[in-house]
């Protein structure tokens, strides 16, 4: 058999947007990935399917795998001629001991390339507001671990030479350590007054930032219980953070945010929670998919074919507004064949999925729900007009029951169906045990009670018991409707009805909490 490969490869400083081009290359082709904890869970996501994932992490107190058999590990899997990527927080070449794995890898003649990544040395103190160099403040920074034990670390620090050499110091890896740490500096001539700063977790959701200097921050640490994995930074360069900690300043900073919404829709706002600096945690509930029995397409395919009749197209979702498409495409029909039809939608992104392809709605709700999409067309809709509902199977009947209560022949054209989704995800599942997730939304009425349904699916024998204490955001009545029906208590509803209003209200219940 072939031999095969390892990349090893930095996974940077926790943001899984901050892996490198060929990084996340490397981490798509693998066969097998190989990852610690100082890696984002989510960037396992980008794996291929069928990929083998093995966590060797080390934890404060426990080691899963040694570091000798992480080595032979690599080198017996790249011998069964896979593919690896050996996944490492930060830069794999700053402590990250990949100078033992690649040397092992040449040994057994096996190939390797090593994908340097964004180093937490300067990418956490980044997020901070802390820039390591600066024109007048540093012009040099020194990068020193801090993990090992006081007598290791006076032999691999030259206290005396380290403590002034540079302006900037960056210790990782020692918040255990802090006290030693700083009064070794403070002895060899660091001035007590020098502020300090600890980063933990840095460019993750839960990023916390203490600062004091050197003769206090030991035991603001203690009272402050603050715990690794964090970046120390010693030096002038501190001072900045008041005004450069722009992370800390994003309306979601601190948020890991639950998204139910289907697979398809969910990458749209999980970019907006990150843009607005939360973390979003994909875990689609629902599916949709064209409409699979036979006698339900060969009535869609009637409806549609009758065309010319239809005075209004009435679209209440995006989805509604694809799937029309899609079979208008399948039956071999032309748009211009509805040119009676005049054009409605629910609300502003439905409008915009039909601009995009060329259609211009004439009649739009304040409102997005079908109460207000009714309240629109009653003065320009007359009895015995004739409207096409494209919508999905579980719409609610409030249109097309008020529609003919007014003389429309309103014809539902279920263009979609929606199922629940079948997802797995262990990670998630412990988030919500640990309640780290700081927020649940539901985009759709559906949503609620499935989310419930792939809970028991996932091995939750009790949702609502997991999800009691972790807030509920609905987008907006109709939903939160469901929400209480479920048993589950509604925390934030959006007042525009749209994944913006949702993260709008988001953002200001972050901010009032924040405040208490």
């Amino acid at each position: 058999m072939n031999k095969g490969k390892v990349y090893l490869v930095g996974a940077g400083p926790g943001d899984p947007r901050l892996i490198t081009v060929r990084g996340l290359q490397c981490l798509k082709e693998s066969d097998t990935i190989v990852y610690d904890r100082l890696a984002s869970p989510r960037l396992l996501r980008h794996a291929k399917a069928g990929a083998e994932l093995i966590y060797v992490g080390k934890l404060p107190d426990r080691h899963t795998m040694k570091q000798e058999e992480i080595n032979r590990l690599l080198v017996d899997l790249a011998l069964e001629g896979k593919t690896v990527t050996r996944l490492k927080g930060g830069d794999p070449t700053i402590f990250g001991r990949v100078a033992e794995e690649a040397g092992l890898l040449y040994d057994h003649g096996v190939e390797f390339e090593i994908v340097p990544g964004i180093t937490s040395a300067i990418a956490v103190p980044a997020y901070a507001g802390i820039s390591v160099t600066h024109r007048e403040l540093a012009s040099s920074l020194s990068i020193v671990t801090g993990h090992e034990s006081p007598d290791k670390l006076d032999r691999s620090i030259q206290w005396d030479k380290v403590t002034n050499a540079t302006g900037t110091l960056l210790f990782l890896m020692g918040v255990a350590k802090i006290d030693y740490i700083a009064n070794q500096l403070m002895k060899h001539g660091k001035s007590p007054h020098t502020p300090v700063a600890l980063v933990r977790w840095g460019t993750r959701v839960e990023q916390e930032t203490v600062v004091g200097t050197l003769e206090t921050i030991a035991d603001i640490v203690k009272q402050r219980n603050f715990q690794p994995p964090a970046v120390i930074v010693v030096g002038e360069v501190v001072l900045q953070r008041e005004k450069l900690r722009w992370y800390e300043r994003k309306p979601l900073f601190g948020m890991r945010i639950l998204v139910t919404r289907a697979r398809a829709q969910a990458s749209a706002l999980a970019e907006l929670i990150e843009e607005m600096g939360g973390e979003p945690c994909e875990f689609p509930v629902i599916e949709t998919r064209l409409p699979q029995e036979p006698e339900a397409v060969k009535a869609l395919r009637s409806h549609l074919e009758d065309a010319e009749s239809y005075h209004w197209i009435i679209f209440t979702s995006v989805n509604g507004v694809e799937y029309f498409f899609r079979w208008l495409k399948e039956f071999h029909l032309d748009i211009r064949r509805f040119h009676k039809a005049r054009i409605a939608a629910v609300g502003p992104k439905t409008a915009s999925a039909l601009h995009e392809r060329g259609l211009f709605v004439e009649e739009l709700p304040e409102q997005y729900v079908a109460e207000g999409l009714l309240d629109q067309l009653e003065p320009v809709m007359r009895p015995g007009e004739k409207a096409l509902l494209a919508r999905g199977d579980l719409a609610r009947e409030v249109l097309p029951r008020e529609l003919a209560a007014r003389g429309i022949e309103a014809v539902e054209a279920n263009v979609y169906e929606t199922v629940i989704a079948d997802t797995k995800d262990s990670m998630v599942m412990e988030w919500l045990r640990e309640k780290a997730i700081h927020m649940i939304t539901f985009t759709s009425s559906s949503t609620v009670g499935n989310l419930l349904e792939v809970l028991r699916r996932n091995g939750c024998d009790d949702p609502i018991s997991l999800l009691e204490g972790i807030p509920v955001a609905s987008i907006g009545p109709i939903t939160s409707q469901k929400v209480a029906e479920a048993g589950l208590a509604l925390t934030v509803e959006a007042n525009t009805y749209t994944i913006e209003g949702l993260l709008d209200a988001i953002a200001s219940y972050n901010k009032n909490r924040k405040s208490v």
